[in-house]
């Protein structure tokens, strides 16, 4: 009778465990829109925690964007060329602020890992401006404080757009992928073209007659205004 072979349990031949497989994290935000989140997160609480309503007023008109502070009828100040840009991190209400922060999250994450941090700020800033830009155009004479991220975040959007929302997941770091599509490609694209409509027919839909609870009255040209800006402007600012 054959006999069985004895098993051999030297130590090369020990079978080893196979390690886990690398799991994802959950949220997989880049620093610089942890920044930006904590800053508006930030900003907010000390202004509903800390200060007094008049103090509070105090903060709105200064870093607000105030179209009538740039008509000729008013000294342009420190504050005066701030207001362009410290505009986007004040927000209207709590509900106000937690919208913007989820599409922040969402839109400006590809987008960060892609550009890397200083281009993302100097977009945030651009498409901050032009959506202020556009603002100040139809309603130069108001005077009704501006406040809130919308308007970069509708140029995140814009920007998404130009890539057909198309993201590389197996780098570790989510980002927009492949090159910029020419707008005829965009527009042809069935499903990115349908977003641009639907975002549009909202936007308009929202400003010319209703008050979001929370928010107050939606500024929708600015929404126009930074969407167009991160559009069309996005190249200037993509890594090459």
């Amino acid at each position: 009778m054959d006999q069985p072979r004895p098993i051999d349990t030297s130590p090369d031949d020990e079978w080893r465990e196979t390690p886990p497989p690398r799991r994802e994290p959950i949220f997989n935000l880049p620093a610089i829109v942890v920044v930006l989140i904590a800053i508006c997160v930030g900003v907010h609480a000390v202004r509903m925690l800390v200060l007094t309503e008049p103090q509070d007023i105090g903060v709105i008109a200064r870093f607000a964007f105030i179209p009538i502070r740039y008509s000729g009828q008013y000294i342009i100040d420190a504050y005066a060329y701030a207001g362009p840009v410290t505009y986007a991190f004040l927000h209207g209400g709590i509900a106000h602020l937690a919208v913007n922060m989820v599409w922040l999250a969402a839109f400006g994450s590809p987008l960060a890992h892609r550009m890397g941090a200083v281009r993302f700020v100097a977009f945030w800033i651009f498409t901050a401006l032009a959506a202020v830009g556009l603002h100040y155009v139809l309603h130069s004479g108001d005077p009704t404080p501006v406040v809130g991220a919308s308007g970069a975040i509708s140029g995140m959007m814009g920007a998404a757009a130009r890539f057909a929302f198309q993201i590389d997941r197996f780098a570790g770091k989510p980002a927009f992928t492949g090159p910029i599509l020419p707008v005829s490609v965009v527009l042809r694209h069935r499903m990115t073209f349908m977003f641009l409509l639907v975002w549009f027919v909202m936007n308009l839909a929202m400003g010319l007659g209703s008050i979001a609870p929370g928010v107050g009255q939606i500024a929708w040209e600015a929404h126009i205004g930074g969407l167009l800006a991160g559009f069309f402007g996005l190249a200037l600012f993509d890594r090459r």
